[in-house]
């Protein structure tokens, strides 16, 4: 197959924010040295005049601001390649996260081909027969041993009798703990002796401190 064949593939975007970033620390150095040079520059110039030498102080001016043109250049750069990091970063955590979903939607549609609606009934009927059959094992483990069968009616019919036992002895303990009445002697039909009237003591005493007044 010949070569211009091949289609051409471009970096991956981690690829070219890692190159773009290595740009950046390339033109921050620059600008550095650039800074260094324009502060070199105006040092020499206030030399030269201190020394009245004009014209060697305005070359050191027109240096100066050489370099400024290019680290404003570099500036401008510098903010170009930012934006672009960040559209790249932003553009790769899309593709990232678009990734994830189409793996996820690709892993959903597996397992969906391999379970069906038919297939989850089927599950849960033997799910459901075999808890039956459970059921069915644990009675027959539960049932006594020699043929003990015991007839719910009938222990019903002894709880009731007992009950009544017991509501008898408390009927009859109730009747025993009750005080025999109390029989008065017999006396002649005599009218009744009027009770002496009792003294208020308290009420004596205010009547007499009345009278002393």
């Amino acid at each position: 197959m010949p070569l211009w064949g091949k289609k051409k593939t471009g970096p991956s975007p981690k690829e070219s924010i890692a190159k773009l970033r290595e740009t950046l620390d390339m033109l921050e150095k620059r600008e550095q040295f650039l800074q260094k040079k324009i502060d070199g520059q105006t040092t020499e110039a206030k030399k030269f005049l201190a020394q009245k030498n004009k014209r060697a102080a305005l070359m050191c001016l027109k240096r100066k601001k050489t370099y400024e043109v290019q680290m404003d250049k570099i500036a401008g750069a510098r903010m170009t390649i930012e934006q672009q990091v960040m559209t790249l970063e932003g553009a790769n955590v899309s593709l990232e996260a678009m990734n994830a979903m189409k793996m996820g939607a690709a892993s959903m549609k597996k397992i969906h081909n391999d379970i069906n609606i038919d297939n989850v009934d089927e599950t849960m009927d033997e799910i459901r027969e075999q808890m039956d059959i459970a059921n069915e094992i644990n009675d027959a483990i539960s049932q006594p041993l020699g043929g003990e069968v015991f007839d719910d009616d009938d222990l019903l019919a002894q709880l009731d009798e007992l009950e009544q036992e017991n509501l008898d002895e408390t009927l009859l303990t109730l009747e025993g703990s009750k005080t025999p009445a109390v029989q008065l002697p017999n006396t002649p039909n005599k009218a009744p002796v009027k009770a002496k009237p009792v003294v208020d003591e308290e009420a004596e005493l205010a009547a007499l401190e009345a009278s002393m007044a």
